[in-house]
């Protein structure tokens, strides 16, 4: 618990200038209706429970409550939880946005049809355990949706810093899952921009 409070500083800095990136904003309508239209795909219907485990300033979280979800924002960073807040409230949504560390999630076990995590593995010092825990979140039946990727070279830093690779991330979490689906995410439209490095969903069903 010692270093959390210095990851939640870390990412409180970084909020104010954050949604800049075209994929965490989602301020082009193009990339936008690129996300919206994945996230159907992934979480198809309406009506799922959905946590959406460090949701940064919301703009996927609001993407699903404006498909008919009902979506759970867990953050470390106070800042991207108040940024995450302000997004909803702008949109005329009231969506729960709860502090707290991803390897421990401060939400009922056993509650949610989706936990949702979007480049988020590489900062955990414990990502393997952290994967075990959402597990623990869903349903029978549920659905982890990670999106994921392998963009640079590890740093030592954390045991997936630069990402993690589409197979080393499905052999971890397949000791606890069903079924486990990997696509690859290489339209530019998503990030708005051209990429190289590997970046994907992987679905894993209990």
């Amino acid at each position: 618990m010692g270093a959390m409070p210095k990851v939640a500083d870390y990412w409180t800095a970084l909020a104010g200038s954050f949604d800049a990136e075209p994929d965490h904003g989602l301020r082009s309508p193009v990339v936008r209706a690129a996300w919206a239209a994945r996230l159907r795909e992934w979480v198809p219907g309406s009506g799922a429970d959905v946590v959406d485990v460090g949701c940064g300033t919301g703009s996927l979280s609001l993407l699903l409550a404006e498909q008919g979800h009902r979506v759970v924002g867990v953050d470390v960073s106070a800042g991207m939880a108040t940024r995450a807040r302000q997004k909803f409230a702008d949109a005329g949504r009231r969506l729960p946005v709860v502090l707290g560390d991803a390897a421990e999630v401060p939400v009922r076990a056993g509650w949610f049809d989706v936990v949702l995590a979007r480049h988020l593995l590489w900062a955990l010092p414990d990502p393997v355990a952290a994967l075990r825990q959402w597990v623990r979140l869903l349903r029978p039946g549920g659905w982890l949706v990670l999106i994921e990727g392998r963009w640079a070279a590890s740093d030592s830093t954390t045991p997936w810093s630069g990402g993690v690779p589409s197979d080393v991330l499905a052999a971890a979490v397949g000791p606890w899952v069903a079924r486990v689906h990997v696509e690859l995410l290489t339209d530019p439209r998503l990030w708005g921009k051209e990429i190289e490095d590997e970046r994907y969903v992987l679905l894993a069903g209990t």
